[in-house]
């Protein structure tokens, strides 16, 4: 086994071990388990010393995790503890008996046999389940730049919210930034995940678990985690500009599903604000503290389904196109920030993820400032008209016998009603969750986040969405179609006046 770089959490610093997902003081509880189930083995001159020193590794550990906090007592430690405590009923009592005077009593092989067996197979349960629901790693972004991030919170005052009955309520939209900033001093701690704290963190964790019907322990490790970047980081120097990326997350999502991602891109040089839309996402914590649920459900009726999809669609094109306008006015100076002057909004993308893809394109749709759009595997939702001006790049899973008949025709006659040449990429192996950042996270089952693996699926959603937001809005020489391919089958998708009829053809 080898370790994996520090992260910091609670102040202190704690190490994961590759392939278990466990920290270093979890792996010696880990160890400290199985030696004291082994101990009632040993030959009888060395089984006293090693119960003692089973036993003094055991209690060290969990006190270094609970006592002081490092990491806490995950749930995948706790069959951990209930394999050590039963072990410990085999390995103590011949001590204790010594230490009495008392003549030494010993479980029979036939009693001790399987009582070890099962301890084992408890303690065993531990790596497994932490292997399956770990806490999250993030990759180290590959652009030259560090990463700064923080959260920003803008209010509407011309659009009422759709979602309440106050006439006087007005539409506010939460956006976390991350942009090219300048490195930070070693030990400099790293930005939550989920949220600006710990509890908003565990808030965000708790409504994602309850919105797919998972326990909340499940995904205890995921508020603990820290990304890559620091929050308030000092903008990167240089005086370049960035070009601008706004996202919007899946149905039920929230701003961070998407962290890996949008540190990628910062890194290379682009701004990243990513949104949560209040009553839409799984939980919005706003500023004062307020914390606004979703209300959005689908009917169980298909033609009904589709009907509110395009609706809330159209809030999140909205949103996306309001947040646009709030990031030209922070680089013109309206308020006071040090991106003032740093934001490239003449050269911005929309994105999203599922929901939020179908949101992209209907943005661009309404919106030319957009000068390109890229769709994480989103089903398009909502009018086709007016035609789609800009380049398109819609990432999907492979389609096989059990996709959605109506997927690939939609997302075709999505981009029929195009004037520019736009691009679907498949990418082998992808499930639909490949496109966020729950394979770090999830169990690794295919069926929910395809067969990538937790490190490979944030590289190629990543790396593909560089290529084509490189060629497009940095106008990088070469056919984006052959860059893309390093990431899957590519296909090309002509306008209507180009070559006919629009083909997603490879």
């Amino acid at each position: 086994m080898r370790r994996r770089g520090p992260g910091v959490e609670h102040g202190r610093v704690t190490e994961t071990i590759t392939g278990l997902s466990m920290s270093l003081p979890e792996v010696l509880v880990l160890l400290g388990a199985l030696a004291l189930v082994a101990a009632r083995w040993l030959p009888p001159a060395a089984r006293r010393p090693g119960t003692i020193g089973a036993g003094a590794v055991l209690v060290a550990s969990v006190t270094v995790l609970g006592v002081l906090g490092v990491l806490g007592i995950r749930w995948q430690l706790l069959p951990v503890l209930a394999g050590a405590a039963l072990a410990s009923a085999f390995a103590l009592p011949p001590l204790l008996r010594r230490r009495t005077g008392r003549p030494a009593w010993r479980a029979r092989w036939w009693l001790a046999l399987p009582g070890s067996l099962a301890c084992a197979g408890l303690i065993a349960i531990g790596p497994v389940a932490a292997w399956a629901f770990p806490l999250p790693e993030f990759p180290e972004p590959s652009g030259g730049f560090a990463v700064g991030t923080r959260v920003v919170q803008w209010t509407d005052p011309l659009r009422p919210e759709s979602f309440t009955a106050d006439p006087d309520d007005r539409r506010t939209v939460v956006a976390q930034l991350w942009y090219p900033a300048q490195k930070s001093p070693t030990g400099t701690q790293r930005a939550q995940y989920l949220g600006r704290t710990e509890q908003e963190a565990r808030t965000v964790a708790e409504a994602l678990a309850d919105g797919v019907g998972l326990p909340g322990f499940l995904v205890d490790g995921v508020p603990r985690a820290r990304s890559r970047a620091v929050v308030d980081a000092p903008v990167a120097g240089g005086g370049e500009r960035f070009p601008v990326v706004l996202f919007s997350p899946g149905s039920g999502g929230v701003r961070t599903q998407n962290t890996a991602w949008a540190e990628e891109l910062a890194s290379h040089g682009y701004l990243v604000a990513a949104l949560d839309h209040p009553y839409d996402s799984a939980v919005v914590v706003l500023a004062d503290g307020r914390t606004i649920h979703a209300t959005t459900a689908s009917s169980g009726d298909r033609d009904r389904d589709e009907e509110l999809a395009a609706g809330w669609t159209a809030v999140r094109a909205a949103d996306l196109g309001f947040v646009l306008t709030q990031l030209e006015r922070l680089d013109r100076g309206e308020t006071a920030d040090p991106l003032t002057g740093r934001l490239d909004t003449g050269r911005a993308a929309v994105a999203g993820h599922s929901l939020g893809g179908a949101a992209a394109l209907q943005a661009a749709r309404q919106d030319r400032r957009f000068d390109a759009v890229v769709d994480l595997d989103g089903y398009p939702h909502g009018p086709t008209a007016p035609a789609l001006e800009q380049p398109a790049l819609a990432l999907t899973q492979e389609i096989t016998a059990g996709t959605d008949p109506r997927y690939l025709p939609r997302l075709t006659d999505a981009f029929e009603h195009s004037t520019t040449t736009s691009y679907r990429l498949a990418v082998a192996g992808a499930g639909h969750l490949t496109f966020m950042d729950g394979p770090l996270y999830l169990p690794p089952v295919p069926s929910i986040v395809g067969t990538l693996g937790r490190t490979e699926s944030s590289r190629v959603v990543a790396g593909a969405t560089l290529a084509f937001l490189d060629a497009v809005l940095r106008g990088r020489p070469g056919d984006p179609a052959e860059t893309l391919r390093a990431f899957g089958k590519v296909y090309t998708v002509s306008p209507s006046g180009a070559r006919g009829t629009a083909r997603l053809t490879p």
